[in-house]
């Protein structure tokens, strides 16, 4: 008699042990979909098509994500406000920064959160500080690019960082140089803000996949944050090059579990695509 209660005593125990091994995500962690999304909204004499059309549109898709990380948000982000939830805070990137040219534009980033009261977000922007492009190299320098850094706490007081960017587009060597220049400088703020730390990294970051060149700047940037692909290459329609990357990290107290990376294609009209760059998406569980 006494062997079998030491017996079920024994089983019990191992019972618990397993149940404690197994079941932490579930009870001490948080589901959230993000959306990495270059919105094509420049000027429309530039843009080539409607985005007075496209912009309430893209608003409107936001408010099935918990956060949206935007790019080229430039010229029509009031009509973007005016699509979201009334409880949508959304965040602009850096400002024009150049006193010296008053019609330039800022970052174009934004970063739109529709995470409940229960999580705390805190953002900051920073501009870069070069750039490769006045009349050519795609004119990049009449922006203001730069990067937000998001520092998010979960309700389970989890912490992790997000960065949403946007490099400089181009295809010559100074092109190139400026976007080396700008990854270490994403580099060096996360190493002082966020050592140790998850982190997520997405956004335009105009490093074709294809190029040799571009991708060793991709590579040696990853190594450098100890970034995995989360495997989002999607393969743009028309043989367009893979430019929007979602990177991520796991943190010493923070983990990922991806649970579901890819294209969201209802971001068109009758027609077509609401931006020339894909709707890439990612979902995890954060614990």
């Amino acid at each position: 008699m006494i062997t079998r209660i030491k017996s079920l005593k024994f089983c019990l125990s191992l019972s618990f042990i397993f149940y404690l091994c197994f079941t932490p995500i579930s009870l001490s962690s948080e589901e959230i979909k993000i959306l990495v999304y270059n919105t094509h909204g420049l000027p429309s004499a530039f843009a080539g098509d409607d985005p007075e059309e496209r912009f309430p549109l893209i608003g409107k898709k936001t408010k099935d994500y918990q956060l949206s990380l935007l790019q080229e948000d430039f010229a029509h982000h009031d009509l973007l406000l005016k699509n979201l939830n009334k409880e949508s805070v959304a965040i602009r990137g850096n400002g024009n920064n150049k006193s010296f040219c008053p019609f330039c534009s800022g970052s174009g980033l934004t970063m739109i959160s529709n995470l409940e009261k229960a999580w705390q977000l805190e953002i900051n922007s920073q501009a870069f500080y070069s750039c490769s492009g006045w009349l050519g190299g795609l004119n990049d320098c009449f922006a203001t690019k730069g990067f937000q850094l998001a520092r998010i706490k979960t309700p389970y007081g989890k912490y992790f960082y997000l960065v949403n960017t946007h490099l400089d587009a181009g295809r010559k060597a100074s092109d190139r140089q400026a976007r080396a220049i700008q990854l270490l400088q994403i580099v060096k703020k996360v190493h002082e803000e966020a050592s140790g730390e998850a982190l997520i990294v997405a956004g335009d970051l105009n490093l074709n996949w294809e190029d040799p060149q571009d991708r060793a700047l991709l590579e040696t940037f990853s190594k450098d944050l100890g970034l995995i692909n989360s495997g989002n290459k999607v393969q743009a329609k028309k043989g367009k090059p893979i430019l929007d990357y979602i990177l991520y990290r796991n943190g010493k107290e923070t983990f990922f579990k991806i649970l579901e990376t890819g294209e969201d294609i209802t971001f068109r009209n009758d027609k077509g695509p609401l931006s020339d760059h894909p709707a890439l998406f990612i979902k995890l569980l954060i614990y």
